[in-house]
């Protein structure tokens, strides 16, 4: 089977596909694309405009949740869960997953320090829900990694990297979502999944989006 994941370099949604390829070692391609500017090629191939777009001996997967549960089922040992309502389950957490990189990316890209400190804050209270579901093992599997755990380690690598840039922008976590965010951003799959620099390209990608947690000095000053 060919595998050929189509990208924009810091995107989050790749990075889910990434991950999962790199934790079941999977062969594959990357080709990285501009999305200020994509080919021909690709917006023939993408109903949607967006990455990832993954291809398939020549067909055309598209949407993140989809790509990891194909590459899941495709490439044994699964790491979905057997129970039918389990499974359910993780799929919607996956989508929650979701819903808070886009509330990340409002906190990270607001052009004010009052918006900035409201996206925060109520990111944090949607991180607070992921405490429940932790300490009942929800997201736990025999084999230590889950595909909710490829959909929301970007989420903590942007929190991480962010938080690098401007002290503000430290996200408070409840202590079982803080840690486990240090284990997801400690395995070697997580690790490999960015560029060498994928740093100082998301750190150029907000400041070209006016972000005020990275202007000036880097102090949201």
């Amino acid at each position: 089977m060919n595998l050929k994941l189509v990208s924009f370099a810091i995107c989050p949604f790749v990075q889910r596909s990434v991950i999962l390829l790199r934790e079941k070692q999977i062969d594959h391609e990357i080709e990285y694309i501009d999305l200020n500017d994509p080919p021909e090629w690709f917006l023939q191939l993408s109903p949607t405009g967006k990455v990832p777009l993954l291809l398939v001996d020549g067909a055309t997967l598209f949407e993140s949740s989809v790509i990891l549960a194909f590459l899941d089922e495709s490439f044994p040992p699964g790491l979905q869960p057997a129970d039918t309502l389990r499974r359910a389950q993780h799929r919607a957490w996956i989508e929650y997953a979701s819903a808070l990189l886009m509330a990340q990316h409002a906190m990270a890209t607001a052009s004010d320090e009052e918006t900035a400190v409201e996206k925060k804050q109520l990111l944090e209270e949607d991180l607070a829900r992921l405490s429940e579901p932790l300490s009942e093992g929800l997201f736990t599997n025999q084999a230590g990694f889950s595909l909710v755990d490829a959909a929301i380690a970007p989420l903590f690598m942007r929190i991480h990297y962010l938080a690098e840039f401007n002290q503000q922008a430290d996200v408070k976590m409840p202590e079982p979502v803080r840690d486990w965010s240090g284990r997801l951003l400690q395995r070697a799959s997580v690790q490999q999944s960015v560029l060498a620099d994928f740093a100082d390209r998301y750190k150029a990608f907000l400041v070209s989006k006016n972000s005020w947690l990275c202007a000036g000095d880097g102090s949201g000053n």
